[in-house]
């Protein structure tokens, strides 16, 4: 694993006290519930974010070390082949012990061995970038807290860790604008100078990319914009659909986003963390999936932006509304040129998911603020909604 600047000691304390406020305003059974095999519920996500820091730095540098309980090294691995076996993912909602009062005793136990690691270890590298990547690991995990509860409690107002998704109207109210690009030989990739010391592996080498002259929207597209297609018949016109995702229009019968529907007089709402509200038309359009961006795109006759096209813009400051909405682009997730994933088992954290998945850019509403940075890539399956995910429009000059 590259090296990095060693971390502010405080903010272990603070990324560790940020997931408990999370599950604070939750019941023990809101944090037990698992609403779909690819959600995971809030007392697994409290303990694997501590099970990675037992299980790759505490086991790794602690002195005598002896684990909090055996059994959590299957129950709370995610995939890491190296480390061992794991509990079953669509299972996670059925591990019913350790209630979750013994999962914040696990916390704090290892919080307080890490606190003595934090004195310490104070200046070696090797701990210090473990130490970075585990606060990363959490930070990822509190976005997917709030994800995963967003789609359990569907229809059920009464966990709002987050503003309102029209409090980012701002960055979508404004008219539409086409910023032109320059074509030619750019550079994409981590950069530390302007990115910030970390960086996850998949986001290196830096490496040169060539790109056609291009033009991208300045902003997202609206919840107002994407009525609209609906409206035209959007979801009922297979020419606008890639093969697969006309197969999961007609496999669901799907008809809008998720967590839109219609009221009695035929207005368009949708679900959020505060219950279901009027559609906001100036707010940016959410939890689409690759299938549904790339057929507004068509429709609107313009197109995804590849994540070079769209990481170059950003780095010219075209782009506005970025962090509103995970932006998908029309890029597969792939390795970069001379790719090399990290050593060890923590090498299985990006890599092996190379395959059927989609680049998103840019982060959103639920990002934890400071996670995210131009060179970050996120990845989903393109049928994947739950997450706060969007979309720009580019075109061919």
């Amino acid at each position: 694993m590259r090296n990095v600047n060693a971390p502010d000691r405080s903010r272990y304390a603070r990324v560790r006290a940020a997931s408990l406020a999370l599950a604070a305003p939750l019941s023990e059974a809101d944090c037990q519930v698992q609403s779909m095999p690819d959600a995971s519920p809030v007392k697994w996500h409290l303990a694997h974010v501590t099970w990675f820091f037992e299980t790759f730095v505490l086991e790794r540098f602690e002195p005598r070390f002896v684990p909090f309980d055996p059994a959590f090294r299957v129950l709370f691995n995610s995939y890491y082949q190296g480390v061992g076996e794991q509990s079953p993912r669509p299972r996670r909602g059925l591990i019913l012990r350790p209630a979750l009062d013994e999962v914040k005793a696990y916390r704090a136990q290892v919080d307080e061995r890490m606190a003595a690691l934090l004195v310490r270890r104070a200046g070696d590298a090797e701990f210090d970038a473990l130490l970075t990547l585990g606060l990363q690991h959490e930070q990822q995990h509190q976005e997917l807290m709030v994800t995963d509860m967003l789609h359990a409690l569907s229809g059920m107002p009464g966990y709002a860790p987050l503003a309102p998704l029209h409090d980012a109207r701002a960055a979508t109210a404004e008219p539409l604008r086409w910023r032109g690009v320059d074509g030619g030989l750019v550079e994409i990739g981590h950069d530390a100078a302007r990115d910030g010391a970390f960086c996850f592996d998949n986001e290196t080498p830096r490496h040169r990319v060539w790109l056609e002259p291009f033009e991208i929207a300045s902003r997202p597209v609206s919840q107002g914009e994407f009525a609209a297609f609906i409206e035209d018949g959007g979801y009922r016109q297979p020419a606008l659909w890639l093969s697969l995702g006309w197969d999961w229009v007609r496999s669901g019968r799907r008809e809008a986003p998720l967590y839109w529907s219609r009221d009695d007089g035929g207005r368009w709402q949708q679900h959020t963390l505060r219950g279901v509200v009027a559609l906001d038309e100036h707010a940016p359009a959410c939890h689409l999936n690759y299938f549904e961006a790339d057929a507004y795109a068509r429709w609107a006759g313009a197109r995804l932006p590849t994540e070079a096209e769209w990481e170059h813009a950003a780095r010219l400051q075209a782009l506005h509304g970025v962090g509103a909405v995970w932006e998908w682009t029309a890029s597969a997730y792939l390795p970069y040129p001379r790719f090399r994933a990290w050593a060890g088992a923590v090498g299985e954290y990006n890599g092996k998911f190379m395959c059927n998945q989609f680049v998103l850019r840019g982060g959103s509403r639920a990002t934890p603020a400071g996670h995210a940075r131009i060179s970050y890539r996120n990845f989903f399956p393109p049928e994947a909604q739950w997450q706060f995910s969007g979309m720009r429009l580019a075109r061919d000059v």
